[in-house]
């Protein structure tokens, strides 16, 4: 299993759109592939690769020049509950601070509150409705 930056309009920046519509908009009854995606030209996309395939994926969007917004983080069923999910935001983090990132920041589904906890970030607010789905923000100092 290797990290990689996802390049825009790759094979792996498919792959991951795919990944993303099956595990986090098809259970919503929505399609990623109906949604206009041309602002990802702007974001960051990162992966978890293993035999040539995008087993994780996520979003990060610039807020300013010091701050990212962490999005639509995924990772495969048969990948999790393996730190798979926990090594793709490591490695962003790291990647995040050699690009002189000091915030983060996401808005988390509240079932995954406590995975993020683990990490570092901790709750900002109170919690929202987001795509029919519960969520709380969540922050993360890297300095």
């Amino acid at each position: 299993m290797q990290f990689e930056l996802i390049p825009y309009q790759s094979d792996w920046y498919f792959q991951a759109c795919q990944l993303r519509n099956e595990t986090l908009r098809k259970p919503l009854g929505l399609d990623l592939m109906t949604e206009d995606l041309t602002a990802e030209t702007e974001y960051l996309h990162y992966g978890m690769i293993a035999s040539s395939r995008v087993i994780a994926c996520a979003l990060a969007i610039p807020v300013s020049e010091i701050k990212m917004k962490i999005r639509q983080m995924t990772v495969a069923p048969q990948y999790q509950g393996q730190g798979t999910g926990r090594a793709l935001l490591q490695n962003m983090e790291l990647d995040f601070q050699q690009r002189g990132v000091a915030l983060l920041e996401l808005d988390a589904r509240v079932t995954a509150v406590g995975f993020y906890e683990k990490l570092g970030y901790t709750k900002e607010g109170e919690e929202f409705v987001s795509i029919s789905i519960p969520h709380l923000r969540m922050v993360k100092s890297l300095i």
